[in-house]
């Protein structure tokens, strides 16, 4: 059993400086640490139980190369995944462009969300889902999601099937707290290391669902400096 640790909170700077440490300082490299989160992701979905399918929403940053991950340790698992990708597939780089193409390989079925009637297109593509996981905007992004995500945001959010955010749901600001319209309303919030600083904001707390921190495997002496200078 995993010994409780006592909560702690990360800002958007904390969170990029953390990474860049476990990195340079602690020879580790963002594809370890992009698949620690992410199966660490697929073992909760699996823990909170799974009727096929899981439709991953994927954007063009490391949120969506943890979607890929989950993606792939799920269907490794024999389950039903659907990957809908929100950029073109050049847009991906470094540790998301790497698990793009590993999914792409093992022949996962991968939709890129057309320039025209998008709305009808996710509606096809969620039918049946029972879960849906937002993996498209991660702690960098800023403000109000731009077209197209605010129109699939409403969408996912008006959807039946059970919701988990990674990291944290798309909309909401990862220091403030701060939600835009629209934020995805989250039933579980898988989020990394740590809590995020805007989650101790009363207005997140309705769109982060249940809150699960998953450890991606940063040493617990780099984190504890964090820690020590909040």
């Amino acid at each position: 059993m995993q010994k409780k640790m006592p909560e702690r909170y990360l800002t958007r700077q904390q969170v990029r400086e953390l990474d860049r440490r476990a990195i340079s300082d602690y020879f580790m490299t963002g594809l370890v640490l992009m698949e620690n989160a992410g199966r660490g992701c697929a073992d909760l979905l699996c823990q909170l139980g799974i009727d096929d399918p899981v439709v991953l929403c994927c954007g063009k940053g490391n949120n969506g190369g943890d979607g890929f991950v989950i993606a792939r340790h799920l269907e490794a698992r024999g389950y039903d995944v659907r990957v809908l990708l929100f950029c073109d597939s050049d847009e991906l780089s470094g540790d998301a462009a790497a698990n793009y193409k590993t999914i792409v390989a093992a022949g996962l079925p991968i939709v890129r969300c057309p320039e025209g009637d998008h709305e009808t297109w996710l509606d096809e593509r969620l039918d049946g889902a029972s879960w849906i996981v937002d993996a498209l905007l991660g702690t960098g992004a800023r403000g109000a999601p731009r077209s197209p995500l605010d129109v699939v945001l409403r969408q996912l959010n008006a959807h039946a099937a059970k919701k988990l955010a990674i990291d944290l749901p798309s909309g909401l600001d990862c220091d403030t707290g701060k939600c835009a319209a629209p934020t995805f309303r989250a039933d579980h919030t898988c989020t990394f290391v740590a809590a995020k600083a805007g989650f101790r904001e009363a207005g997140a707390r309705a769109f982060l669902g249940v809150v699960h921190v998953v450890d991606i495997g940063v040493p617990r002496k780099l984190l504890n400096e964090f820690v020590s200078a909040q």
